[in-house]
Parts: C-alpha cells; structure tokens; sequence
C-alpha cells in the first residue's frame, strides 16, 4: 500500500485524526537542512526524522490519503519572506489545517474556516518580517493542491522533490489584497515581534 513497508504503515495508521497527526508532527525537530536545501519524499522524512513546512505538509497530506482522505497542500506566498505550506482538510464542510513550522505562529487550524479565503486569511497577521514587522503574505493557492496527481511515487521517492515544489509554486494563486491597500497594512509592532522571536527547536539542538 503506497509502497511503505508494514512498520511505516503502522506509523500513519495510529495518526487517525488531523489533531493526532499535528501532535505527531510537533515532535519532529525542524529540518534546518544543515547539509544543503531538501524537499524529502514522506518516507525519507520519517526516516531522518525532521521535518520542515513542505516536507510535514506532505506527510500530513499522506497520512490523510491512508485514511481515505484527500492529500491537499496549499501554499502561501510571501514578499521578502519564506512561502509557507500547509496540509488542508474538510470537516463537515469548514475547512482546517495541518501545519509545520518552528515558531509560535503558523500552526494548526481548527475546521471552523467555510472557505480556504478564509483559512488563508486566518495566516494573514501572523505572517511578518521579525526584523522590519512589515506583514509579507501576499498570495494563497487558487484551489488546495490534490497530491494525487502525482500518482504515488512521491511518496517514497528517494531524490528531492524540486518538480512537486515547482509545480506547486506555479499554480494559480490569489492575491490577499489590492496593491493601493498596502499603505493601509500596520507593522507588527514590538510585543508582537518578541513573541515572534519565541522559536521550538534551535539550529543547535543535536536532532535538527
């Protein structure tokens, strides 16, 4: 099944819920690719072990896929800053989020979003610059990415996924806001941009 052994099988299987795959996720040390950029396939992720936002997006998106749901990512594209992915799912018509990331912002999302406008939107504040507190999230994807395009060699590929992360770069975005609004867009302010500094694991820690 997906080409995963038993034992990695028996990894996605016990994650059942969105919540139990973002408690998952939140034990896996950020991969601040110390031997050069990686976009690792889920089984070379579980393997090493860390994780960063495209690479846990796409293990969540898989582990939704076991569990007969669709693996959707969605991408957030910023000015001046890093693009940010995420898994999305579906409860009951509103929409959540699994997410990836080493600070105290940009995480999970309940499914309490009617649209992934809104969704994305829910990102909008939390997405600045720490040195200049200026917000740079700018473009959210047009419709959630189905993986399944891909068929399924993805998910054990042993070589870098640049082609998925180029197509998913290059699909239709939408923009946030017009561009005469930006002269309207407060910078975060100080208390903001200390809370911001507050980060899980560092580029020190010996598992990362």
């Amino acid at each position: 099944m997906f080409g995963l052994t038993k034992s990695e099988l028996k990894i996605l299987k016990k994650l059942s819920t969105p919540i139990k795959i973002q408690d998952f996720l939140d034990t896996m040390p950020v991969n601040w690719e110390k031997k050069g950029e990686t976009y690792m396939s889920p089984r070379r992720s579980l393997k090493a072990k860390k994780m960063h936002c495209f690479e846990g997006a796409l293990f969540a998106a898989l582990v939704l896929w076991v569990h007969d749901e669709p693996p959707l990512v969605m991408d957030f594209q910023n000015k001046g800053d890093d693009d940010h992915v995420i898994a999305v799912y579906k409860r009951n018509g509103y929409w959540g989020a699994i997410s990836k990331t080493n600070h105290s912002t940009l995480r999970y999302r309940d499914p309490v979003y009617k649209t992934t406008r809104e969704l994305a939107m829910s990102y909008f504040h939390e997405y600045w610059n720490n040195k200049s507190g200026k917000k740079t999230l700018v473009a959210f994807s047009t419709e959630p990415f189905d993986l399944r395009k891909y068929g399924k060699k993805w998910i054990t590929a042993e070589e870098e996924l640049f082609s998925m992360v180029d197509d998913i770069d290059n699909a239709p975005h939408t923009q946030i806001y017009p561009k005469k609004n930006l002269k309207f867009i407060r910078r975060a302010d100080k208390m903001e941009r200390r809370a911001g500094k507050l980060i899980e694991w560092k580029k020190t820690h010996p598992r990362t």
